[in-house]
């Protein structure tokens, strides 16, 4: 599940990778597992640079990440998701 949206361009940050000043935070929905294991953690944040096309997570990001994981059923609120399987087309 992969939903990108750009919240703010900031000149304070430097790109990671190439070192530009162009970095934008975005804020992003990433799905953990699957099956019933499956966890959706929605608005993390990512830095993306549109000069290299690198898209990273911050150290403390992704600890965040590893708590809500962690910490999930306490945490996490059930929805109800649809799902669908991508039925491959003939070459």
């Amino acid at each position: 599940m992969r939903s990108m949206l750009v919240v703010a361009k900031t000149s304070e940050h430097h790109c990671e990778h190439c070192g530009s000043s162009a970095v934008q935070l975005k804020h992003v929905t990433r799905s953990f597992n699957k099956g019933a294991a499956l966890l959706v953690v929605e608005a993390i944040p990512m830095w993306s640079c549109p000069s290299c096309g690198e898209s990273y997570f911050s150290a403390q990001t992704m600890h965040e990440i590893e708590r809500i994981k962690a910490l999930r059923k306490s945490l996490a609120v059930k929805r109800s998701v649809p799902v669908a399987a991508f039925e491959a087309l003939p070459v």
